[in-house]
């Protein structure tokens, strides 16, 4: 029952972002960002408890408010609006319905070392005509997180996560990893929701830059 009632919230909306979709007249880039995680996929647990379904859904809400209050908002869909457990599949068949412009998947790392922390972005390694986009707004993330933060920067990455590669084909696409919950410094940084505001910040500020080309 409570994968009927997960795939008929989906499917609802799917529909609103199809109607919305159709009665939109302006060419305004469409982005959609990926929440990673959700429901009992808890993803990465921090050394604090936080975990990270709970911290990327609060960064990527962060990043609606400011769209929202920007002059000239972009076009953000998220692929989850609450703690609810949602298929790669359906994460990615959102941003095709959708037509995205642009696909980013937000999410916190972990690891047995740890010492290990900075930020990774990742691209796929599926050859696509917007590869070389996605490269870009890999280092724009990066470099944005790192100056306006001091993230310490890992490097640009190519990896095959589904869901990159299977959006690289129709949009630019990247995939996020914000800090280690395994370290302490960045998983007692992460776990502040004062601190989520200047990540959205930072990300919204290298989206709004690719959504300008």
């Amino acid at each position: 029952m409570k994968k009927v009632l997960k795939n008929v919230s989906f499917v609802i909306l799917l529909l609103k972002m199809c109607f919305i979709f159709g009665q939109e007249t302006t060419a305004q880039k469409r982005i959609v960002i990926d929440v990673g995680h959700g429901g009992k996929d808890t993803g990465a647990i921090g050394i604090n408890g936080i975990q990270e379904k709970d911290v990327v859904l609060n960064i990527a809400n962060a990043i609606l408010k400011q769209n929202n209050e920007l002059e000239k908002p972009l076009d953000i869909y998220l692929t989850r609006y609450s703690d609810t457990l949602i298929s790669l599949s359906d994460r990615t068949k959102l941003a095709k319905t959708l037509n995205a412009d642009l696909f980013v998947s937000l999410h916190c790392n972990h690891s047995d070392n740890p010492d290990a922390r900075g930020v990774e972005v990742y691209v796929t390694e599926t050859q696509s005509k917007y590869l070389d986009e996605s490269v870009w707004l890999a280092f724009q993330m990066q470099d944005a997180l790192n100056k306006k933060l001091g993230f310490k920067s890992r490097g640009v990455k190519f990896a095959n996560f589904q869901v990159v590669r299977d959006t690289i084909s129709d949009c630019p696409s990247v995939l996020l990893e914000m800090g280690f919950l395994s370290s302490n410094d960045e998983t007692e940084y992460l776990a502040k929701k004062e601190k989520h505001n200047g990540i959205a910040t930072a990300i919204l500020e290298s989206i709004t830059k690719i959504g300008q080309l």
